[in-house]
């Protein structure tokens, strides 16, 4: 099982000079044996660089450091709302950029870089949360 490890940081070894951190396997089901890769990561990263699944496991990405203004404050809204995303990165789109080493990113990129990947997937995502009633609606009308 560690051979998975050692091939994950092999294949993503140039993302530890962008702030990632592999912190190994853990199993979070003992009755199922459902295993994860746990890494950490700074804000500021291209999740797109990093795949949801690692060889069938998968991979747990957690933030390390501060997290921007948008996300602490509002506390009874959720916390990963889409508006959040947006807001900072009309906010800090520049430094977004110069960290990311893209001058040529469009928003719509920042936007997937920062939130999980994929942006659109996260939206529709909680749009389906807030139906259900699982979370707030949010928004700046909200």
């Amino acid at each position: 099982m560690f051979d998975v490890l050692d091939r994950f940081r092999k294949k993503y070894a140039l993302l530890e000079k962008k702030g990632l951190k592999v912190e190994g396997l853990a199993e979070i089901d003992s009755v199922r044996k459902y295993k994860v890769i746990n890494v950490s990561k700074p804000f500021i990263f291209d999740n797109r660089e990093l795949p949801k699944k690692f060889e069938g496991i998968v991979v747990k990405k957690r933030i390390s450091g501060d997290l921007p203004d948008e996300f602490t404050h509002d506390t009874d809204k959720f916390i990963w709302s889409p508006d959040r995303y947006e807001k900072f990165v009309d906010r800090c789109g520049d430094l977004i950029k110069e960290q990311l080493g893209n001058p040529d990113l469009t928003r719509t990129e920042m936007l997937d870089a920062v939130c999980f990947g994929d942006f659109n997937e996260h939206k529709v995502k909680c749009d389906q949360w807030v139906k259900e009633g699982r979370i707030k609606p949010y928004g700046s009308a909200n």
